[in-house]
């Protein structure tokens, strides 16, 4: 899998309107779009999320309208919120993606990816649960974020952890359909092979993306001082260098996402449109917000 994407919105410097511009470019692009097919098609097109859309075409009403009917689109195909957890289960076992028991100092939802615990050879099935996982972890952000911080471990990573139509694929998704969801990606002591990639990478990500990237060594005391305020430190996962000595543990994670499951099974059978769109939004009203449930976890 591919754990780094482009926001792209040519990197060019963001624009900053008023509240009162922002709606009135939310409106100019809600009158581009189709009659929602479905209640979840009409949730997740909220106000807020539109502003995203926006944000990553740089205010550009046309960019951001054909890259949102993109993403409707493929959500009206996909169906990610349907996604169950017994669809997924296999792909969980390892703990190589699982939404962390504790939030950054800023409160956003830390979703932990583990390349290196990689257990199965299905690229269309690992996107799945990342879909799912994304999904999830987006259901349960508090009303004031709809960023989230992602806590990426090299430990065991090779290069045959990611394969490239598996990272075309996943870039794609998180690119187009996910836009301005990532508030911080943090790289757990990633080895020099990956180090020499991002290299190569960096220069095709914009200047806003490539600020939330942050390597981090476990052995540099610099670095760890940016683990130290970002989050809890007594609740920070001791792998990660907090003083947490609970790890991931796959039965009690999966009673929890089965609960998640049932959450956005009522919501899509019996709640308005306004709870629907509680789930994609991340927040209610036109401004640029930075995210209770979490892994279960045993010492």
């Amino acid at each position: 899998m591919s754990f780094l994407w482009k926001s792209s919105n040519g990197g060019t410097t963001e624009k900053t309107l008023t509240l009162e511009e922002q709606q009135e470019k939310i409106n100019e692009v809600r009158k581009q779009l189709e009659e929602p097919s479905s209640l979840a098609i009409q949730g997740f097109l909220s106000d807020a999320s539109i502003l995203r859309f926006l944000r990553a075409r740089n205010w550009n009403v046309q960019k951001s309208s054909k890259m949102l009917k993109s993403a409707v689109k493929w959500r009206a195909a996909y169906k990610p919120e349907m996604i169950s957890w017994e669809e997924i289960a296999h792909e969980a076992e390892t703990g190589k993606i699982y939404r962390a028991d504790y939030k950054d100092t800023l409160g956003r939802t830390v979703l932990v990816l583990r390349p290196g615990l990689e257990n199965t050879t299905s690229g269309k099935e690992q996107i799945k649960y990342l879909v799912y996982s994304l999904e999830k972890a987006i259901m349960n952000l508090t009303d004031d974020q709809e960023k989230m911080v992602w806590m990426i471990d090299f430990q065991g990573w090779t290069m045959g952890s990611t394969p490239l139509k598996v990272t075309r694929e996943t870039v794609s998704v998180l690119q187009d359909c996910y836009p301005e969801r990532l508030g911080l990606a943090i790289l757990y002591n990633p080895p020099r092979l990956f180090e020499s990639f991002y290299k190569i990478v960096k220069p095709f990500l914009d200047h806003e993306t490539s600020k939330k990237v942050k390597f981090v060594y476990s052995n540099d005391k610099e670095s760890q001082k940016i683990m130290a305020e970002v989050f809890d430190m007594d609740k920070l996962d001791s792998a990660f260098g907090g003083r947490n000595l609970a790890t991931f543990e796959y039965s009690s994670y999966a009673e929890q996402m089965k609960e998640d499951d049932k959450k956005m099974q009522s919501n899509d059978a019996g709640s308005d449109a306004s709870s629907e769109a509680s789930f994609y939004s991340g927040t209610d009203s036109p401004k640029h917000g930075d995210g209770e449930h979490g892994a279960t976890k045993k010492t």
